[in-house]
């Protein structure tokens, strides 16, 4: 099973809820096809959705909630 990186499409700060007092997006262990959105970047107050350019099964984050990411930094892993 071949696995792939989602990657940061911007530099700044990766979050994993759409609002502090919202559920993640996603999970480990969700599927995702493509599309989906996976977390936001922010980048000075705005938001930019980052959604998965493949399909598959999300087999670990590689950032926590709320840390600094660079442009191109894998953000987690799909399987499948």
């Amino acid at each position: 099973m071949a696995s792939k990186q989602v990657l940061s499409p911007l530099p700044g700060v990766f979050y994993r809820k759409p609002a502090p007092d919202q559920p993640v997006y996603k999970e480990k262990g969700d599927t995702v096809a493509v599309g989906d959105v996976v977390g936001l970047v922010e980048v000075m107050k705005s938001f930019h959705e980052v959604k998965a350019d493949s399909a598959g099964t999300i087999s670990k984050f590689l950032v926590e909630n709320e840390d600094a990411i660079m442009a191109g930094q894998p953000l987690l892993e799909l399987d499948g």
